[in-house]
Order: C-alpha cells, then sequence, then structure tokens
C-alpha cells in the first residue's frame, strides 16, 4: 500500500513541478514572442506608411451582428487598410458598442486598436475602458475574440 501512496504522490509533486514551469516559464516566453511580432508589425506599418500602400479613412463605422441577432457597432476617428491585408482595419480612437440580449449595451473605448472584418476579432491599445453601465475595466491591452466568443484582458491596471 505504500508502494501506491508512494507513486501517487510522486505524480502529484511531477505534475506540479511541470505546471510550475509551464505558467512561469514557458507561458511568460509565449506571450513576450506574441510582443516583439507586435511590434514588428507596427515597424512594418511605418514602413508601409513610407511607401504609401494603404487606404486611409476618417470617421469609419461598422455596424454588423454577433449570434445572429445581436449588433455591434465599431467607430473610429482614423483607420488604415494595408493593401498587403485587406481584412484587418487598424484604428485610431477606437470605439465598439455591444448590445447585449438583456438589453444592456456594453462600450469599449481605446487610443489604438485593430479590427478584422472576417472573424470580428478586436484587439484595443493603449488606454482601454470597458463599461456596460456598472461595471467599469482599465486595462493597457484587450482582445475581444468573437472566434474564441471570451475577451481577454492584459496588464490590468485596474478593475
Amino acid at each position: 500500500m505504500k508502494k501506491k501512496q508512494r507513486r501517487l504522490q510522486l505524480a502529484l509533486v511531477s505534475i506540479g513541478l511541470l505546471l510550475f514551469v509551464l505558467t512561469y516559464l514557458y507561458y511568460p516566453a509565449i506571450n513576450k514572442d506574441k510582443l516583439l511580432k507586435d511590434d514588428s508589425i507596427v515597424k512594418d506599418f511605418e514602413k508601409i506608411f513610407d511607401n504609401e500602400q494603404f487606404t486611409f479613412f476618417e470617421n469609419l463605422e461598422y455596424k454588423g451582428l454577433y449570434d445572429l441577432d445581436k449588433p455591434f457597432k465599431i467607430k473610429s476617428e482614423k483607420a488604415y487598410i494595408l493593401d498587403g491585408e485587406p481584412d484587418v482595419v487598424y484604428m485610431n480612437k477606437m470605439h465598439i458598442i455591444l448590445y447585449l440580449s438583456d438589453g444592456r449595451a456594453v462600450n469599449i473605448i481605446s487610443d489604438k486598436g485593430r479590427y478584422n472584418k472576417v472573424t470580428h476579432d478586436c484587439f484595443f491599445e493603449q488606454n482601454v475602458e470597458a463599461t456596460d453601465g456598472s461595471t467599469k475595466i482599465f486595462a493597457d491591452n484587450l482582445d475581444l475574440l468573437a472566434t474564441k466568443n471570451s475577451a481577454e484582458i492584459y496588464n490590468k491596471v485596474n478593475l
């Protein structure tokens, strides 16, 4: 009986160590790679501005439906679509309004952001504020992923 307990304890300790390594060593490395990729996109975007390979819009607004019956609006003061990446809209002063089935409206505002017209994923950056009237969330970055039906917040400032 003691051998079975030792094996079980050894297995549990091994799983604990594996989770520790994945959580504190492997996962941050993945996020670091993602951040570096985002930085390279910004640098490439600046190069494209120099080559004038983009389409510029002012006071842009998209309207659509999610879950087949709930409307949403995405607004931006200035927006850019790269010729090489026509499905992604880069926005300044990005604002989205999601109308929920219970009558509430969720407003998300940020200084910068990206909207994927195909997947409806939204990536908010810099001074993000999200509210439904009663709850407010402030963050550096917020990803609203329609493909996963979730929101992910990075570098939380205040809840």
